[in-house]
């Protein structure tokens, strides 16, 4: 008699633990792609403009990932062994509104490896981050302010 009572308690215990394996990471408001529309840097007492609006810049941002593609506009489609081209990528994590990058591909593999920690900030379409981008090896330290725009989708 309690076999019966045993396999519907087991059936609900499997079906709930199934369903909640199924659940995904919620959705944060970095989830999309953006296209870079202005960018500044600051080294010690200078801030000058890092954007060039001969290129066009994107990051791609996933629930663990993001990636980023630029890539020169004026450059001859026809022969790509002269395109102007960067692009990298890796993990990331997002604590309150702490963004941090963890580099793990780069055109430039001196750059690979390293964490970039930034401050974030969406307003409707917009998300601006500002970090330190800090490169000993490479003598770089500069505080960036990046500002992007979400691409329709």
């Amino acid at each position: 008699m309690r076999v019966p009572f045993k396999i519907p308690l087991v059936l609900i215990v499997l079906i709930s633990f199934v369903s909640g394996c199924n659940k995904q990471q919620a959705a944060t408001p970095l989830v999309g792609t953006w296209e870079l529309i202005s960018a500044t840097a600051t080294e010690k007492d200078s801030t000058y403009s890092t954007f060039n609006p001969k290129q066009k810049m994107i990051k791609i941002i996933n629930s663990t990932h993001f990636a980023f593609l630029n890539h020169d506009l004026n450059r001859d489609r026809q022969d790509t062994s002269k395109a102007g081209f960067t692009a990298g990528g890796g993990k990331y994590t997002l604590v309150d509104s702490v963004y941090t990058e963890y580099l793990e591909y780069f055109i430039d593999k001196a750059w690979e490896n390293n964490k970039f920690e930034f401050v974030v900030k969406t307003e409707g379409d917009t998300l601006v981050q500002k970090g330190v981008e800090k490169l000993e090896k490479l003598g770089i330290d500069r505080v960036i302010v990046e500002k992007y725009k979400r691409v329709n989708e």
